[in-house]
């Protein structure tokens, strides 16, 4: 692996994770009990067009099983609302409570903070800069997760056929 490779992949992995841990660590002294995972769920409930439990789960990258089991206890927190729809009462909408209003607040501050932190410095130039280097960044990591998801479903798709195959 070349200098650059090796600075490139240290850096990447060294600010994912301080973001983590620094991003938890204000949460909690800002006196949010919430794991991050929670609190990106309720940013995710916030973010989504139709507040559906498969919309937040696309925007959270998860099944709607999974995000169902953490839905359900963000509820009896109190920071999460399930409402039939009005026109479709099949359809439940999820809503955020002044609680989760306040957490996204407080995790709103703490974006904030760090972005004017990472651009406090630079001229017009240099933030163009760093914006196409993290456009890049994200199309990257967007690209692996189209391929990996049309991977997982060929083979869910090949392992059906298999498995019809073998019943015939």
């Amino acid at each position: 692996m070349s200098r650059v490779h090796e600075t490139v992949n240290g850096l990447l992995v060294e600010v994912f994770n301080h973001i983590l841990f620094i991003e938890e660590r204000y949460m909690k002294q800002m006196g949010v009990t919430l794991s991050m995972t929670e609190v990106h769920i309720l940013e995710n409930v916030q973010k989504s067009q139709t507040k559906t439990l498969g919309d937040v789960a696309r925007l959270q990258m998860v099944t709607p099983g999974t995000l169902s089991v953490a839905v359900n206890s963000l509820v009896r927190k109190g920071y999460i609302m399930k409402c039939k729809d009005m026109q479709d009462k099949r359809v439940v909408r999820l809503l955020l409570s002044a609680r989760a209003e306040e957490v996204l607040r407080i995790h709103q501050q703490f974006h904030t903070r760090m972005v004017d932190s990472c651009i406090a410095d630079l001229d017009l130039e240099k933030e163009e800069v760093m914006i196409e280097s993290l456009e890049k960044i994200l199309n990257y990591f967007r690209a692996e997760l189209d391929r990996n998801t049309r991977q997982l479903e060929e083979k869910k798709q090949r392992a059906k056929k298999t498995k019809e195959q073998q019943k015939a």
